[in-house]
């Protein structure tokens, strides 16, 4: 399989190939501007819906199957810039309680300005015919998940965690991702699948934890052990399991010191 630089592409989703809901592994078709044909994408994404304008990085994979895929690693949301495409948006599934006839209905009624009303001044869509408050009120709620997903996916990419991570992150803790990342790092490399300790510590490091942070310690100490096991050990001795501490805790900018 041949690849290429790291580029970007922006679009729309057209339409899902298909979509895991548990690791976010998606397939999706991606239509370019200025393109005749959409592309074919894949990636994981914490939540994606035909419509979503997206601005995409990744590389060209060539599959000798499936012919030139846009393999992401990084993705952010932009605002759709049309009407056509705020009506794809918002009538795509991504927001409870509003499908594609609602969604022509309020695009109708605000235009362009449709997104920044839903986020600042969301009550006023009682005004468009046939949304009363309770629906409203559905309304907001799936607006408000749709916010708490892309804060936690901007921190978590803003931060060197790849989009596969993030996904499996966002996964595991939901709206609490961002406090639980904050607080204690290496609690994902007890909690989500495919995290070790090196890569949480990566992530760390990364959002400024202290290489001399209990937390740190401790779980590279759990890290020397799970190896131990992996090698069909049921213990180490202290003085073995205080060296394989030492080689895998100590940096450069970070000696550890210990006696026997």
């Amino acid at each position: 399989m041949s690849e290429q630089p790291a580029e970007y592409l922006q679009g729309v989703v057209e339409r899902l190939t298909f979509h895991s809901t548990e690791s976010g592994y998606t397939v999706a078709r991606f239509k370019v501007p200025r393109t005749p044909d959409p592309v074919t994408v894949i990636g994981s994404f914490a939540n994606i819906q035909p419509g979503q304008t997206l601005h995409l990085t990744r590389q060209w994979r060539n599959h000798p199957k499936y012919g030139e895929q846009f393999q992401v690693f990084k993705y952010r949301e932009t605002k759709p810039a049309t009407l056509t495409g705020l009506e794809k948006y918002l009538g795509s599934g991504l927001i409870k309680g509003v499908g594609p006839v609602t969604a022509k209905r309020i695009v109708a009624h605000f235009g362009l300005e449709t997104l920044d009303i839903i986020e600042q001044e969301i009550e006023r869509l009682q005004e468009v015919p046939g949304i009363a408050k309770k629906r409203v009120k559905m309304i907001q709620t799936a607006w408000e998940t749709q916010k708490v997903i892309k804060e936690v996916m901007l921190f978590l990419q803003g931060h060197g965690v790849s989009t596969t991570y993030a996904v499996k992150i966002f996964k595991q803790y939901g709206q609490d991702a961002i406090a639980v990342v904050r607080k204690n790092p290496y609690q994902l490399a007890q909690d989500v699948y495919g995290i070790g300790f090196i890569t949480a510590d990566t992530i760390a490091r990364n959002l400024g934890i202290e290489p001399g942070s209990p937390f740190r310690y401790r779980s590279g100490l759990v890290h020397v052990l799970n190896q131990a096991a992996e090698e069909g050990h049921c213990f180490l001795p202290q003085a073995e399991l205080v060296a394989g501490g030492v080689k895998c805790l100590t940096l450069e900018e970070h000696q550890l010191i210990h006696s026997s």
